[in-house]
């Protein structure tokens, strides 16, 4: 029996899957619930990450208006992943469900791990979007890291197209 779930989620539609099972898992075991979602540029819908000293490597780049429409995006992105988890937070709720959110910027797979760690979870829920070969070698794997990282049980979503 699980009494702490993380739920690992992001804006795809996958995420609403990942959602959607760790939820009824959490319902079959009245377990309070901590929604997670990493900020990342590996996300599908994030910005591209724009390292601090780019106008070393592209000086047309560095403009001023490049860096605040950067900036622009990036918290449209922030404020829609916060979007997101106060709309499941609010189902999560209406199941009588214990909730907390949080919404971290960084490596999804070693944020999940770390927080799952730091706050004792037994469950980490997961999407595993199916890439093989050269595209998970090159895209990386989130699901695959927190397999082999996490301390505890690793439920995996399969993506079902």
């Amino acid at each position: 029996m699980f009494t702490q779930i993380l739920i690992a989620i992001d804006s795809s539609k996958m995420g609403k899957s990942v959602f959607q099972e760790g939820l009824n898992m959490a319902k079959i075991n009245q377990a309070k619930v901590l929604l997670l979602h990493v900020l990342s540029a590996e996300e599908d819908n994030s910005p591209l990450p724009i390292p601090p000293d780019i106008t070393e490597f592209y000086p047309a780049a560095g403009n001023e208006l490049t860096l605040e429409t950067w900036r622009e995006q990036w918290e449209t992105y922030e404020k829609k992943g916060l979007e997101m988890l106060t709309e499941y937070g609010q189902k999560a709720e209406q199941e009588g469900l214990k909730l907390e959110y949080q919404q971290i910027k960084g490596s999804p797979g070693k944020t999940i791990c770390k927080i799952a760690q730091e706050k004792n979870i037994e469950l980490i829920v997961i999407g595993h979007r199916g890439l093989r070969g050269i595209s998970e070698l090159l895209l990386g794997s989130v699901s695959n890291y927190v397999l082999h990282h996490g301390h505890c049980s690793i439920l995996m979503v399969q993506n079902k197209t």
